[in-house]
């Protein structure tokens, strides 16, 4: 039970003439001895609370910055109507700040032997699940003076998606796919290419492309057109060891990479190349192979929705033997990773060349905007030791990268916004070029 302000207001009102005529305890008694008894018919009419029934359904996902809606149906059984505030608890995370309190406490009136429903919107600020806490009800009386009070536990699990904001650069990269893919065929049969279909000569075409077994079955000349090939190997390896932990703006540089490789997979998919995923930093966080085109992006995004970054040394040895089980034939690996020199010189690169070998490597990686402001700072002398420190820290990113590509791995650095598109177009010139 809990007593309401109403009781306590009245308490205090009564007891200020006592005090001023009678200050006994008979006087107080006669006040009070009233207010009590009021207390308990009320306490009594109150409808009870253990005995509601209380139901969830609505969204069990949403992408994270999007809306979801949860509703919960009490019923009441007993022959009392329910007058009723309500607390629908989640985790602080499921809310933007200072909206908590408006979003999860609703009023609510059930008569007798009836249900009603109330909705709880949530508008998560991070990725994973999110689970319901506890729901308290406070049930009142007729006079409002003093309440039943009780909590129910009604599980429900809401899964915030990756916002996947790199989606907005997937029609151009299509449309360049278009360019590269069949739709534009060449004559020119080369490393990575694939027999596309004939058509007829014009005058400039090459000779040598000329089907003369095509050209014998019809009345005009027929030529091979080539487009490149299909039905590559892709395998997405995120580096979710300590250093995908750095912030870089207002989210980790894990999320930045996710985003990439949400596009970059559904370009491939599109494409007609197999993605698969692995993230991976002591041991395999999420492995996800073998889907179809139609049921990738919904797969990847949820299994990538509940992968955060481990605040431990990622194990380059371990990451290498588990995309070498992934990727059994000559594949291309996208090695989401930080190109800071302790890791990359103390972990990849000394098993580097066990995945250039079979492999195709390419490198993405997010760089710091903030680290591009320093460098280009002048005016006092923070601000030119600020410059200096970031052109020694960009400096340092470009020997690593250079490293990597002396051992034949494509690198790509941009800042979260640039490293979708940039990615792709890197992808897209690997098939253009025949090397995947």
């Amino acid at each position: 039970m809990a007593l309401t302000g109403r009781a306590a207001l009245i308490a205090a009102l009564a007891s200020v003439p006592v005090g001023i005529w009678d200050p006994s305890w008979t006087g107080i008694l006669a006040v009070n001895a009233p207010l009590a008894a009021a207390c308990a018919c009320d306490f009594v009419l109150a409808a009870p609370v253990r005995r509601l029934g209380l139901t969830r359904s609505g969204d069990a996902s949403a992408r994270l910055g999007d809306t979801a809606d949860v509703t919960l149906t009490v019923t009441n059984p007993s022959g009392r109507p329910l007058r009723a505030r309500l607390r629908d608890a989640w985790p602080p995370s499921s809310w933007q700040p200072g909206t908590e309190t408006a979003a999860s406490r609703h009023s609510l009136t059930v008569p007798a032997g009836e249900r009603r429903r109330v909705t709880t919107r949530l508008r998560p600020t991070r990725r994973g699940d999110r689970r319901a806490d506890r729901v308290t009800i406070r049930s009142y009386g007729p006079l409002g003076l003093l309440t039943r009070q009780g909590t129910h536990r009604v599980p429900w699990t809401v899964r915030v998606l990756p916002p996947f904001t790199s989606r907005k650069h997937l029609p151009s990269k299509l449309s360049r796919l278009r360019e590269l893919d069949g739709r534009t065929s060449v004559l020119t049969r080369g490393e990575g290419t694939e027999f596309d279909s004939l058509r007829e000569y014009v005058p400039g075409d090459d000779t040598r492309s000329i089907d003369w077994r095509a050209t014998a079955r019809h009345s005009t000349v027929a030529v091979r057109t080539w487009r490149p090939e299909r039905d590559r190997h892709i395998l997405l390896v995120l580096d979710t060891g300590r250093t995908s932990a750095g912030r870089v703006g207002d989210a980790p540089r894990l999320d930045a990479s996710m985003d990439a490789a949400l596009l970059l997979a559904a370009l491939a998919s599109r494409a007609g190349d197999r993605v698969d995923l692995l993230a991976y930093d002591r041991r395999a966080r999420a492995l996800l192979q073998g889907r179809t085109a139609g049921d990738l992006l919904p797969s990847l995004v949820n299994a990538l929705a509940t992968v955060e970054p481990e605040l431990v040394e990622t194990d380059a040895r371990g990451l290498t033997a588990t995309t070498l089980r992934s990727a059994p034939r000559r594949s291309l690996i996208v090695l989401f990773t930080t190109l800071d020199a302790a890791p990359i010189e103390e972990g990849l690169l000394p098993v580097l060349p066990q995945l250039t070998q079979r492999h195709t490597v390419l490198v993405a990686s997010v760089t710091d905007p903030h680290i591009s402001a320093m460098a280009e700072a002048r005016g006092h002398t923070d601000a030119v030791y600020e410059a200096a420190a970031a052109a020694q820290a960009q400096s340092e990113r470009r020997h690593i990268a250079d490293q990597l590509r002396r051992h034949g791995v494509t690198v790509v650095d941009a800042t979260p916004g640039e490293l979708p598109p940039a990615l792709a177009d890197a992808y897209l010139e690997l098939k253009a070029a025949g090397r995947l």
